[in-house]
């Protein structure tokens, strides 16, 4: 069943390779970096990374801060099908987009929890990631669970998940879906595939 099942998204694609190993482990959806990044690609790259990709993978554009004409050159592309919001980026940027929009909180104290408000009705989906300074994702360091494991809505949780600690979050937490990149990665942008395999069969074991 569905609900049963945690949906995995692998984050930060730039290799032909990794695209293909990710294919084949089973990941439902991929993020690809628009934003400023040692993972960041162009909409040219994308459209060559996803050209053979099989039905049923999502596509997600990660952007930070994006202009409304960037926006625009996103959906227009055709290449999507989710555009995650990384940055701080107002409630009516993310209802006016005509993809599915996912909205990423990063999370280092109780505090930060006042933007879910902010966000629950223009995002379709909402992200938990590690708030560390500016850095917008990409850390690879968790935050504190405990703070939203009283949060009762369906969400996204990132940050510095990998396969010493995927099953601690999900027992944790039972998340909608999760995003993995940083901590399955032999460097930023190259995925290391005995890592995402590692991490994606203990997600596929869980049972909520």
């Amino acid at each position: 069943m569905l609900e049963n099942r945690t949906m995995i998204k692998l984050c930060g694609m730039t290799r032909g390779e990794d695209v293909a190993y990710a294919v084949n482990t089973g990941v439902d959806a991929m993020g690809f970096i628009l934003a400023k990044s040692p993972r960041q690609v162009t909409l040219e790259k994308v459209k060559e990374l996803t050209d053979n990709l099989p039905p049923f993978i999502a596509r997600v554009a990660v952007v930070v801060n994006p202009e409304l004409e960037k926006v625009a050159e996103i959906e227009n592309s055709g290449l999507f099908d989710y555009i995650q919001f990384h940055g701080s980026e107002e409630p009516k940027m993310l209802a006016r987009t005509v993809l599915k929009s996912i909205k990423a909180i990063s999370i280092a104290a109780q505090e930060d929890l006042t933007e879910v408000e902010k966000y629950l009705e223009s995002a379709d989906y909402l992200l938990f990631d590690t708030k560390i300074g500016s850095q917008s994702g990409g850390t690879g360091q968790s935050f504190n669970w405990s703070l939203i494991r009283e949060l009762e809505l369906p969400y996204i949780l990132a940050g510095g998940l990998g396969a010493d600690n995927i099953e601690e979050a999900l027992k944790q937490l039972k998340p909608l879906a999760v995003d993995i990149n940083s901590r399955v990665e032999a460097e930023p942008g190259k995925k290391n595939n005995h890592l995402v395999k590692k991490t994606v069969e203990k997600i596929k074991k869980f049972k909520k």
